[in-house]
């Protein structure tokens, strides 16, 4: 991509201005031809059958180690280990603090010391760890909260941002199989109170943890370095894959190396949309690719969640709040993926990228710090301060999406006005989202 453009006068600004086109958009466009078309989409199916499901695995297994301890709970654990008070609410905010406290340096490193490496060792770490609860919850989130950013990172290195949300996406819909499916592991799990004189809470710990290690070890050879090592890719597609590094080429480092400096710091904690995106998903803990649209499903899906919450608070039948349990699940999980896809796409070069995710990430899991608190068990069955506080988050998100449109949009106007002028970029400086070249999805 030329760094600068021909200027454009005010004699010849008419004739011209058809011309002007953002290049970094037409790089990012599928191939042209019919032939290359069809196999970029057989590449993409490929990356969805090995590439796609590993990451859903580790997310399924992570979400199943972290809400392991609400089923202990209701088993006995609390009396066995003596918790009293909001102890049990401590143990389950402590996992957040250290969940917060690793993911921003992950975010920028994790791509410099390897995806092969990074992702198989934090799942195998998270798996170890059984010491006693508190121990557990800091080490499980410390190690966990290595995982998210990995994975996303991970994505964004296979796929173009056009197809980033729908498998951003398939990571939440591994969390929400895990809410699914997890009670009725730990149900069968819970029967083996009394085996070899253990409580049932402990077997689940335990054999949880056994499923995550053995799927730690898998992942030594499932998750590879970069496409070029790739076991499951032949040679043709090896090029496909090249080429569309080149053509997304703008939103990496000159040479993809993963060293990030200070300057990509800087860059991603002085843009407000970092901060702004990383507030709204405190609130709400995107599928619309199709479209190349973020906008519009967080916007539709964000008042179904409130509904929801609205019923939690109503004095309706427990069959009508149950029936709004999906409408929360629905929403939060679509608004949840929809927020960090609309960010990651929107931020480059990759060291911005890595810790404007980052930033946004550490703000996500105060939420979870929160939440421990705000769900106290002498408040059931209503929870009167915590539904209502999720409902507040859950306006809050759907207010802050549309200033984060304008935003957007005024930075559109501003970077068309430059172009008609013709700007030229400094030599020397770093090439970022914000330069006139680059357009924001919206």
């Amino acid at each position: 991509m030329p760094d600068s453009k021909p200027a454009v006068t005010p004699s010849d600004s008419d004739e011209k201005a058809e011309h002007i086109q953002r290049e970094v958009l037409t790089q990012d466009e599928s191939p042209n031809t019919i032939g290359a078309k069809k196999k970029e989409d057989a590449l993409r199916r490929k990356l969805d059958r090995y590439v796609a499901p590993v990451m859903m695995m580790l997310m399924l297994i992570s979400y199943l180690d972290r809400g392991n301890i609400g089923f202990a709970a209701t088993q006995g654990m609390t009396t066995d280990i003596k918790l009293k008070g909001s102890q049990l609410n401590t143990a389950v905010s402590v996992f957040y603090i250290f969940y917060i406290l690793a993911e921003f340096p992950t975010s920028l490193l994790v791509k410099r010391l390897q995806f092969n490496r990074v992702i198989p060792m934090i799942t195998f770490c998270w798996g170890l760890n059984f010491a006693g609860l508190v121990t557990t919850r800091i080490f499980l989130g410390f190690f966990e909260g290595c995982l998210f950013p990995s994975m996303t990172l991970f994505l964004c290195n296979w796929y173009t941002r056009e197809e980033l949300g729908i498998r951003v996406a398939y990571l939440f819909i591994a969390s929400a199989l895990s809410g699914a499916f997890g009670g009725l592991i730990a149900f069968g799990i819970l029967y083996m109170d009394g085996v070899a004189g253990w409580a049932g809470w402990r077997w689940l710990y335990v054999l949880e943890g056994i499923i995550t290690i053995v799927w730690a070890l898998c992942c030594v050879w499932l998750v590879p370095k970069n496409f070029e090592t790739a076991y499951f890719l032949n040679e043709e597609e090896k090029q496909i894959m090249r080429q569309r590094a080149a053509r997304t080429q703008a939103y990496s480092d000159s040479e993809g190396s993963g060293h990030y400096g200070k300057s990509d710091i800087k860059e991603a904690a002085k843009d407000i949309k970092s901060w702004i995106h990383g507030c709204i998903q405190i609130a709400v803990v995107t599928i619309f690719d199709r479209y190349q649209t973020r906008f519009i499903p967080l916007i539709l899906m964000a008042p179904i969640g409130v509904a929801g919450y609205a019923i939690l608070l109503s004095p309706v039948s427990p069959g009508v709040q149950y029936f709004a349990t999906y409408l929360i699940s629905t929403a939060c999980f679509l608004c949840t993926g929809g927020n960090i896809t609309w960010l990651s796409a929107n931020c480059a070069p990759d060291g911005k990228r890595a810790a404007s995710l980052g930033i946004l990430l550490t703000l996500t899991n105060i939420g979870g710090v929160v939440s421990g608190q705000i769900y106290q068990s002498n408040a059931a069955p209503k929870y009167t301060l915590g539904h209502a506080w999720s409902l507040g988050c859950l306006g809050f998100a759907w207010c802050g999406w549309w200033i984060v449109r304008a935003m957007y949009r005024r930075r559109e106007v501003r970077k068309d006005l430059k172009i008609a002028a013709g700007y030229v970029r400094p030599e020397g400086t770093m090439y970022t989202d914000r330069e006139p070249d680059f357009q924001y999805q919206i």
